[in-house]
């Protein structure tokens, strides 16, 4: 077969395939299908984590905020969830995803560190973004959140920095977390 024919047949067969996709997605206004299909849901339940609900909370819409890939949405009572969040009195410490859809990881918000003088959301929102995918980068400064206690007391930044938006964008990319590590690691982030 000629050269040209194929690459017709194959432009044609290109063409449909988008066609059926984008019938079969079909995306709320305002927001690209491409997008949508590419997003993995993740729930979290934080029913054993009395104290740290508004913490929580602003460190989940903190990443939400700041990817596209992945979306943390709280489980329903009676439904298994990605990310178990429980209050300790010990230091907090997560365990190191990227979790993918149907496996767990489990995040402990520990007293510990605010009885030392660290903020909840922060210490939340960077235990959520070891269940991402982040390992420490400690030390660093107040700007990347997984400085962690390397940071300080003072610092109550809760925000992912562009390097850090940019692993769990790629980690998240294709739709399922792209790579887990070979063995299960707990990162405790006592100073």
């Amino acid at each position: 077969m000629p050269l040209g024919t194929w690459l017709k047949a194959g432009t044609s067969a290109t063409a449909l395939v988008l066609a059926m996709a984008g019938a079969a997605t079909a995306a709320p206004a305002g927001e690209s299908s491409a997008a949508q299909a590419a997003a993995v849901t993740l729930r979290y339940d934080d029913s054993r984590a009395t104290g740290w609900e508004a913490a929580i909370a602003a460190g989940v819409a903190s990443w939400n905020a700041n990817v596209s890939n992945v979306h943390l949405v709280e489980a329903t009572p009676g439904t298994a969830a990605e990310i178990v969040i429980v209050a300790t009195t010990g230091w907090p410490q997560a365990t190191l995803g990227p979790v993918r859809p149907g496996r767990q990881v489990r995040v402990e918000l520990g007293s510990q560190a605010v009885d030392q003088g660290y903020n909840k959301t922060r210490i939340a929102a960077h235990e959520l973004g070891h269940s991402l995918g982040l390992p420490d980068t400690k030390p660093g400064p107040c700007s990347q959140l997984m400085s962690g206690s390397s940071a300080g007391t003072a610092c109550t930044n809760a925000t992912p920095n562009a390097t850090e938006r940019s692993r769990v964008q790629s980690a998240y990319a294709s739709g399922i977390a792209a790579f887990a590590p070979a063995d299960e690691r707990i990162l405790i982030d006592a100073p």
